[in-house]
């Protein structure tokens, strides 16, 4: 393969390749006389680990040198460190460059492998909200990159999509507040709960009260959790009428920061966390 084809399967510049070759020898190594290098289906391998892991955020040279001694066809190799993956922070930051590239393939192969390497939770905490904190802030300052924001949300919800679920009846029942829009933080403690062995039925954003409801009558779940991002949509008249159906649920949880900050309606538990959250929904 030519340099100009290799870089244009990688989804890099020509320059990039060149650099790569010069300052870390990943460079092609086929040669016929009287023709220009090609690169080797071996060499596009140690190109793919390269682009992998400087997009994770591993320093170019440290990830040149995973990328040489690569075993053909198999994951990069352990750093040499003892085998950890790159620190939270520099994969966050591979994240963030990947976003503002709006490189989905680039963002759903970093998340997959935060979600395999170190589950659902620390991938929640430790990677996809300090990335779409620091996309947020960035929109707030110059009112831009609300496309990064969007692809980066669509991107975690089908990496979360994916995560593993557990087999079983449900008795775990997640919704949003009523006219609240926004269920990320659902969609992790969803695949959270799945990850842990715990089946859980999730309806999704602006769940009117009377559905919710309807859906508790024809279900009897051990635990309702409804979730609100907004001071607008977290009204705690929702809890209490879920409080008070007849066949009352063990728990019923508030989750996010739209409700009210104070005491909430006796019988109504608060969860501030997701370890939390999963903690206690595993243990109903």
């Amino acid at each position: 393969m030519s340099a100009g084809a290799a870089a244009r399967r990688l989804g890099v510049a020509v320059t990039t390749l060149r650099t790569w070759h010069q300052r870390y020898g990943l460079g092609p190594s086929r040669h016929e006389a009287g023709h220009h290098r090609r690169y080797s289906a071996e060499d596009m391998d140690r190109l793919q680990v390269m682009q992998r892991l400087t997009t994770q955020g591993v320093a170019p040279a440290e990830a040149a040198a995973w990328a040489r001694n690569a075993p053909l066809g198999g994951p990069a190799p352990a750093p040499r460190d003892g085998g950890s993956p790159p620190a939270a922070a520099s994969v966050v930051r591979g994240l963030v460059r990947a976003a503002t590239r709006l490189d989905a393939p680039a963002m759903r192969d970093i998340l997959c492998t935060a979600i395999t390497e170190r589950g659902v939770v620390s991938a929640w905490t430790d990677t996809m909200v300090p990335a779409l904190v620091e996309i947020g802030d960035r929109y707030r300052v110059t009112q831009r990159f609300i496309e990064v924001e969007h692809l980066l949300s669509r991107t975690v919800t089908e990496v979360l999509a994916t995560a593993q679920r557990a087999p079983g009846n449900p008795r775990i029942l997640l919704a949003a507040a009523d006219e609240e829009q926004h269920t990320l933080p659902l969609e992790a403690l969803t695949a959270a709960l799945g990850e842990a062995g715990v089946p859980s039925r999730f309806f999704g954003a602006r769940m009117p009260s009377v559905a919710l409801l309807d859906a508790i009558g024809r279900t009897g779940p051990a635990a309702v959790v409804l979730w609100s991002q907004r001071p607008a949509t977290g009204t705690v008249d929702q809890l209490i009428r879920v409080r008070d159906v007849p066949h009352l649920p063990l728990v019923v949880a508030a989750a996010g920061p739209g409700w009210p900050s104070g005491d909430l309606p006796p019988g109504i538990t608060r969860l501030t966390g997701l370890p939390e959250a999963v903690q206690l929904l595993a243990a109903i």
